[in-house]
């Protein structure tokens, strides 16, 4: 998208498409919390409490079975529309070296008649022959890479970690029974829909003011701003977790809704679409792929360290687990300056492959 978009509203389309994830996180609830609730008019339940065996039916081993299968159908309908698109117009002319080709796809996407510029081509390939592990990408490139890695690494670690203590937040938010006061069809149905409520109040409007605000405010503050929010709001989480719990819900709900709402209207759109733009033609995938693996290195850390240290939901382990995500909120936030804005600016100047003198090069030799 980040190729084929105008410098003007690339980054409210590349937010667009990221956004896309919120529609699905609102569709997987529904979808989940209608099901359950049709098993639930089908079957008689019993709590855990009142009959550990009867409470934990076959009905809902096979309900969550086929919640996971119908996930699969998307996925499916994803893979044979991206067969259908074409490579982007700069990698074929570019990289590929084929301008004829780049220009009719380019023009069968956009629907216009552009003319090939060979010469012009052939130039801007000879200037960005450098490689991913070459000296002259690290010059160029090297802090913005590790300001992306570094960014989404440590966003995940929240944001995972986050979403995997729902099990522990959502009782204490009221939003959910306690687990063996209900059945296993109850309990995912009411899970279904507290998570339901979570996305469309929070998660789901975070991703669509980045959409709308992105163009005017710019990638680096909403960025910078959605970490220090995310921290402000889990430290309050933290050291006040047992009197939120206990005696004011209403405002835990609504602390905890406006984490999700600026991470998403913050760097968890950010980061997916600074590494869309920052880096050259040549690597731009490669290194949006090194800082997505590098989240989804965070998003391990948040499944297998902090959900297993909160796995008791005792308080005081889901205190430290929220003090603690509020500082590695902190440090994306500082980790952010290795990143520059690039709001209304074109690829080309961007990443220098115009050949340009721009902000975004790191310098090559010390200055006298």
């Amino acid at each position: 998208m980040s190729e084929y978009a105008n410098k003007k509203t690339r980054g409210a389309f590349i937010a667009a498409v990221f956004a896309m994830q919120g529609m699905g996180i609102i569709f997987a609830g529904l979808v989940s919390m209608i099901l359950s609730k049709l098993f639930l008019l089908k079957y008689e339940t019993v709590s855990f409490q009142e009959d550990h065996v009867r409470s934990t039916q076959r009905e809902a081993d096979f309900l969550w079975r086929i919640v996971l299968m119908l996930g699969a159908l998307p996925a499916l309908l994803t893979y044979y529309w991206r067969m259908k698109m074409p490579e982007t117009g700069r990698y074929t002319a570019l990289i590929e070296g084929n301008a004829k080709q780049a220009a009719a796809d380019m023009g069968r996407v956009l629907e216009i008649e552009i003319q090939e510029e060979a010469d012009k081509v052939a130039e801007f390939k000879a200037a960005n022959e450098y490689s991913l592990w070459s000296r002259e990408f690290f010059n160029r490139h090297g802090r913005h890479l590790i300001g992306t890695m570094s960014t989404w690494f440590l966003l995940d670690i929240a944001f995972y970690s986050q979403n995997l203590t729902q099990k522990d937040i959502f009782p204490a938010m009221n939003l959910v029974n306690k687990d063996y006061q209900v059945s296993a069809l109850r309990e995912m149905f009411e899970t279904s829909r507290a998570m339901f409520v979570v996305a469309l109040l929070g998660t789901f409007p975070g991703y669509w003011f980045t959409v709308f605000f992105i163009e005017r405010i710019g990638r680096y503050i909403i960025q910078l701003v959605g970490f220090f929010m995310m921290s402000l709001f889990m430290l309050i989480i933290g050291i006040k977790y047992e009197y939120l719990r206990d005696d004011n819900k209403w405002l835990f709900a609504v602390l905890y809704g406006l984490t999700f709402f600026f991470a998403n209207f913050g760097p968890n759109s950010t980061t997916f679409v600074l590494p869309a733009e920052l880096f050259p033609t040549r690597v731009r995938s490669t290194c949006h792929a090194m800082s997505a693996a590098a989240g989804k290195a965070g998003a391990m850390i948040g499944a297998f360290v902090v959900a297993t240290y909160t796995l008791d939901g005792k308080a005081n382990e889901i205190r430290i687990a929220m003090i603690t995500m509020a500082c590695t909120n902190m440090l994306g936030f500082f980790c952010t300056f290795l990143v520059t804005e690039t709001k209304g600016r074109s690829l080309e100047e961007i990443s220098g492959e115009d050949g340009g003198n721009n902000e975004t090069h790191m310098p090559s030799t010390p200055s006298k």
